[in-house]
């Protein structure tokens, strides 16, 4: 039996849920050498962390006899950073000390505190709450920690991220000091370690993977795009990859409201998770998640720490995270307990270095590919319709519909139409801006002659140019903002030192130059006005310059001008006046 060394009633409740064997932290815990002692644990996000840390305090709570003493003061205290963990902890040690008549009792912000309160005076044997809520009640005498055996910190590192740290230090303080001390966190930053050596004695460092190990069930892709883009890169992830659960990652609340209105309208069943939410609602929203009438999750690092949503296959940082811990934080949510996931990455182009700087911070080797594009998606739609079909055992009436639709259709037409209905319910992907740059070491090829719709034109010019870092990736998107068109109807792109110049064709001409006049007042600093029929003069060679140097005459859109001097900040500022 793989959990022989474990109290008998422990270890025929876990192997009754189906465990046959232990996972690595939870093996880690359980040797002899791990018994009795402070132990610090850093695990990957899903690898069994719950169960393994009650199997490790299970010795402690009985104290040597088979059975719990009577309910009264609690002998365990775990601390979670959020309410969806500490309850999902809850229910874990339920089952898991079900056979020993454990009585396990949760301490949460946002639930009603006579209730806790009631609860605790009835007696319990563990408590699982959040720092916040757990102090008050200690404050207030509901809790009394006098007869702690054992003090379990899970994500130890999400709390201090979260600002935890006073009240995790005055809980820890009011505890007995001969308490078993066990921390538990996904990384190891310094600051764990600090807490670890003041209020741990001769802990046990336990490490179950590596850093590249750790990453090794998810597969991570990177993805730049136009800042403009970044709202139908998301959509196109979600097609492409039609995964049962996802969750996309992004940095404000303000954020996860438009991106939720974004892929709603398009028809995405989604759902979001915002520290505004009240716990009535955040439980309706994981429980449409769950129960899969909704596929799609947008939230922010917060709202999201410690929810634990099985088949959640895609992971999407819609917004680059602030911190490699917060990367794998996030990332964490799929790839779990040994199944695959995928994460994906998208980057604005002007920040793609700052994205490989912290993919390498975090020891993560990820693909850099473009978005899926729309053919890319309807050809994996077609894999997947074509994968999808299984003709099993069919009823007589659905054998009759058909006969008599095979008399008056052909067999190409149901099957056309059935793909036609299949498709309907499928969000349309979005066209996005190529504006990426050329690959290191090639030049775009010029166009011989105007291109299609091109052979008369007007052209505008714009006082930001070469010397304001000007580039093609955020001069698109801010044109067709501003003109009320699309990148389709921008012609040439010509960046000068001082000034960029651009052709329209002429017959939009009159309602692009109404409409950046009319847009006049937004604050981007960008003045747009017409600058005649014929093309900019060339630019005139530097005087000033090194021997060999070429001069730098008109390029065409989307050519760089050798190595970038530094990521582009976007367009310059109005001044106050």
């Amino acid at each position: 039996m793989p959990f022989s060394s474990l109290p008998r009633p422990v270890a025929e409740a876990i192997t009754e849920r189906g465990y046959t064997a232990p996972t690595p932290v939870q093996a880690a815990v359980i040797t002899e050498e791990a018994i009795g002692r402070d132990l610090l644990v850093s695990a990957q996000t899903g690898s069994g962390k719950t169960v393994a840390y009650g199997l490790a305090i299970a010795d402690t709570l009985l104290g040597g006899s088979d059975t719990l003493p009577r309910a009264g003061e609690p002998l365990a205290l775990v601390i979670a950073p959020t309410r969806e963990l500490a309850l999902q902890v809850q229910r874990e040690l339920q089952w898991l000390y079900a056979k020993l008549g454990a009585r396990v009792a949760s301490c949460v912000g946002g639930m009603n505190v006579r209730v806790e309160q009631r609860n605790l005076s009835y007696g319990c044997h563990i408590v699982v709450g959040t720092p916040g809520r757990l102090k008050d009640h200690l404050e207030r005498g509901n809790l009394q920690p006098g007869s702690l055996r054992a003090v379990v910190l899970d994500e130890a590192d999400e709390m201090l991220d979260l600002g935890f740290r006073e009240d995790l230090e005055e809980i820890l303080d009011l505890t007995p000091p001969e308490r078993r001390t066990l921390l538990f966190s996904a990384t190891m930053p310094k600051p764990i370690a600090l807490l670890a050596k003041r209020y741990q004695r001769d802990a046990l460092r336990i490490q179950t993977t590596s850093e590249r190990e750790s990453h090794a069930d998810i597969d991570y892709r990177a993805m730049a795009v136009a800042p403009a883009d970044i709202q139908n890169a998301v959509v196109n992830v979600l097609r492409f990859h039609e995964a049962k659960g996802a969750m996309v990652f992004c940095a404000t609340r303000e954020n996860v409201r438009r991106l939720s209105a974004t892929l709603t309208e398009r028809g995405f069943s989604a759902v979001t998770l915002s520290g505004e939410l009240s716990q009535n609602e955040r439980n309706h929203a994981l429980q449409a998640l769950r129960d899969r009438r909704a596929r799609v999750c947008i939230a922010t690092d917060v709202a999201a720490r410690g929810i634990d949503l099985p088949g959640l296959e895609l992971v999407i940082h819609a917004e680059l995270p602030i911190n490699p811990e917060t990367l794998q934080h996030r990332s964490g949510r799929t790839g779990r307990a040994g199944k695959k996931g995928t994460c994906v990455l998208i980057a604005p182009y002007q920040r793609r270095r700052h994205a490989e700087r912290l993919l390498r911070a975090a020891n993560v080797n990820a693909t850099w590919e473009s978005v899926p594009s729309p053919d890319a998606i309807y050809a994996r739609d077609q894999e997947r319709l074509v994968a999808s079909l299984e003709v099993g055992e069919i009823a007589e009436e659905d054998l009759i519909v058909a006969r008599k639709l095979l008399e008056t259709t052909s067999a190409e037409d149901i099957a056309a139409a059935f793909v036609r209905t299949q498709r309907q319910s499928l969000p349309a992907p979005e066209d996005l801006i190529d504006a990426s740059p050329a690959a290191p070491g090639q030049r775009p090829e010029r166009e011989q002659g105007p291109r299609p719709g091109f052979e008369d034109t007007v052209w505008f010019r714009m006082n930001v140019g070469r010397n304001a870092n000007a580039d093609p990736r955020w001069l698109l998107p801010l044109l067709c903002r501003r003109g009320h068109i699309t990148k389709r109807d921008i012609g040439a792109i010509r960046i000068l030192p001082g000034e960029t110049r651009f052709e329209v064709p002429r017959g939009i001409a009159a309602k692009f130059a109404d409409a950046v006049r009319r847009t006049a007042g937004e604050d981007d600093g960008v003045i747009i006005e017409p600058a005649g029929d014929g093309p900019p003069p060339a630019e005139r060679p530097r005087l000033s310059r090194a021997p060999g140097d070429r001069p730098q005459g008109d390029r065409p859109q989307g050519e760089r001008r050798g190595p970038p001097r530094g990521p582009h900040r976007g367009p310059p500022r109005r001044r106050p006046s």
